[in-house]
């Protein structure tokens, strides 16, 4: 029996580099696109020891006919569009940018698809930012709870989620939604709030900071583990029909209570050190996102399997083993 052929586009950020590392394990040959960067030791770090099992192709998702010329190369029966300028607070700086990449980056990606005749599976990597300032009556989000979404990214992934709805009605695509709320790991870029948090405060530890500059200390996010999210990208392939899904812890935790927990792991009071600066505050502010995943989880069966607390240890612990080793 031949291996399914998996395709990942942002296969270089946090939730490539764990999905390519989970198809593995199930048996895939995993290929990926990956943009030329001229640093480019610095972009596929995630992937340096997963080189020798993975295949690499430079491709955009905004240059159509690269993604069709991959396409016809990999013949891939899964396709994951992680592929996006993931920033909320800087896509209000480069909003263009951001809807070229992640709005009209999946059109492309989905019509490749269909001129190519391609009978992949499609997995959309939709946010729980495009709920924006939407929250039902029990101040929970689902699949049915209105979109308002309050940022360039927010309405940028909006324009992506229904344009997956639309081709999967129009030309009976398998195209899945994957609403995911915020999750993390070691592997989060260090300018997300959570790795900034987590980072600043290791290198207050080790002295070589003295503060921390953030912006609003009272948002609320459904924080999970990314580790735990791409587990559910491939179910949502595996089921029968293409479908769209929420996938979140279900529990909301500020920034406040985030700074509480990572200072005190490193025996610190925040108040000490933290300081709030307007520059880092969105022009229009999401207060509070918390997921209802009951679908997923009575349909496909999915959980999360690692907590708030032990994603938040292994952060600060990759973080001061990588701080502290640069000064020895």
């Amino acid at each position: 029996m031949s291996k399914k052929v998996a395709l990942i586009t942002g296969m270089a950020g946090q939730d490539g580099s764990y999905l390519a590392e989970y198809l593995l394990g199930l048996g895939y040959e995993v290929h990926g696109i990956v943009r030329r960067n001229s640093v480019p030791e610095h972009q596929e770090s995630r992937l340096d020891h997963l080189a020798n099992e993975i295949s690499a192709h430079y491709g955009d998702v905004t240059d159509q006919a690269s993604i069709s010329r991959i396409l016809n190369r990999v013949n891939p029966d899964e396709i994951y569009n992680l592929a996006a300028q993931s920033h909320v607070r800087i896509s209000f700086e480069i909003p263009g940018f951001t809807a070229d990449t992640n709005a009209l980056g999946t059109l492309g990606l989905l019509e490749a698809i269909r001129n190519t005749g391609s009978q992949a599976k499609f997995y959309q990597a939709s946010s729980s930012e495009m709920f924006g300032d939407s929250v039902d009556g029990d101040y929970f989000q689902r699949e049915t709870t209105p979109m308002h979404p309050v940022s360039p990214y927010g309405c940028s992934k909006l324009f992506s989620y229904h344009i997956t709805r639309n081709y999967r009605k129009s030309y009976s695509l398998f195209a899945a939604n994957g609403i995911l709320f915020n999750h993390e790991s070691p592997r989060r870029g260090s300018n997300f709030v959570t790795s900034k948090i987590i980072k600043t405060a290791v290198e207050i530890k080790l002295g070589l900071k003295n503060e921390l500059i953030l912006g609003n200390l009272d948002s609320k996010r459904d924080w999970g583990h990314s580790k735990d999210y791409v587990r559910a990208m491939h179910l949502m392939l595996q089921h029968e029909v293409p479908d769209d899904w929420v996938v979140a812890t279900g529990h909301t935790r500020s920034v406040r209570e985030l700074l509480e927990l990572v200072f005190l792991q490193l025996n610190l009071n925040y108040e000490q050190y933290v300081k709030q600066d307007p520059r880092f505050f969105r022009p229009e502010e999401l207060p509070y996102l918390k997921g209802d995943s009951l679908k997923i989880r009575s349909i496909l069966g999915w959980k999360p399997e690692i907590g708030f607390e032990e994603m938040i240890s292994e952060m600060v612990d990759s973080w001061s083993k990588k701080l502290s080793s640069g000064l020895n």
